[in-house]
């Protein structure tokens, strides 16, 4: 009886029931088979991630080593670790450069710069001397590889510096603070061109040397520029004493041509007609000419005195 009823019971069941049941089973083994493929992904990821994350770190780092950005008014030198060191025969130009990251580009500055120094000399009598300069410079684009290579990136004081305060140094002193004090500037400045001479020989172009300033100690600059004051001050004298030296031998030559040429009394009656024409450009006087007296010369009047001499 119980066995016809298991029967019953299974036979029973309805067609629906049976699609839910295989249903369920074919969604259980999609499940089990995302569940496998995800965690498969996961052990995947977890052994990608890290060597990954290496990778890109490394990038990172040497991302400056690798990409190369030169900007206009700069130039590479290329240096390889592997093959031959500073390549020479080539310089880099301005746009996006790509090297390895265990070779180095180093990049130079190829626009006319500018450098300020300044330093203390002695003349040739021990005085002490400020100089103040500044040099306006730029490196041989075709020959920054060598100049890098013999030089280096530090070339402005190595070479520029130093060789313009020897020329300094060895034109002041021999000079006096009078010759520093009224030419230094233009000696400094004929003597600078062998310091343009030697810093092109190192791959360097000098554009000028500019001397800003000669600076003596106040108090002998202070009696210097007295000295020439008090000498412009005689060299005036001197001319003004030779003007009238001039004027004195002018009127001497002068008087001694009428003295020769007149007599007494035209002399006086030519005075005379000298002084009425004076009177005359006169804008301020009143003269009256009233006649001539004994020897021709005119006799003149101020009305003026003459009414004071009436009193």
């Amino acid at each position: 009886m119980e066995q016809n009823e298991t029967k019953g019971s299974h036979q029973n069941l309805s067609p629906t029931s049976a699609g839910e049941q295989t249903e369920d089973a074919t969604e259980s083994k999609w499940k089990k088979f995302w569940r496998k493929l995800r965690q498969k992904f996961k052990r995947i990821f977890v052994s990608i991630a890290v060597p990954m994350l290496i990778i890109l770190f490394v990038a990172v780092y040497f991302l400056g080593n690798i990409v190369i950005v030169l900007f206009p008014g700069e130039a590479g030198v290329f240096w390889s670790l592997f093959l031959g060191g500073t390549r020479t025969n080539h310089v880099y130009s301005e746009g996006i450069q790509f090297i390895l990251p265990w070779d180095k580009m180093y990049v130079y500055n190829v626009r006319i710069q500018e450098i300020s120094s300044e330093l203390e000399v002695l003349t040739k009598t021990g005085l002490q001397v400020h100089v103040y300069f500044s040099v306006r410079y730029a490196p041989e684009y075709r020959l920054v590889a060598v100049l890098h290579q013999k030089v280096g990136p530090d070339y402005p004081t190595k070479v520029i510096i130093p060789e313009i305060e020897s020329v300094i140094r060895e034109t002041i002193g021999t000079m006096t603070a009078d010759q520093v004090y009224n030419e230094g500037r233009e000696v400094l400045a004929n003597a600078l061109d062998e310091a343009i001479e030697q810093i092109a020989r190192r791959y360097i172009k000098v554009d000028d040397i500019l001397i800003r300033k000669l600076e003596l100690p106040p108090k002998v600059a202070e009696a210097i520029r007295t000295r020439i004051q008090e000498s412009h001050l005689v060299k005036a004298q001197e001319h003004i004493a030779e003007r009238r030296r001039i004027d004195a031998r002018g009127y001497r030559d002068y008087n001694e041509t009428i003295t020769k040429s007149l007599s007494d009394k035209a002399i006086l009656k030519w005075h005379g007609i000298q002084a009425i024409k004076a009177f005359a450009e006169s804008e301020n006087s009143k003269v009256f000419v009233i006649g001539v007296g004994e020897n021709g010369v005119p006799i003149i009047l101020n009305p003026e005195t003459a009414g004071k001499s009436e009193e």
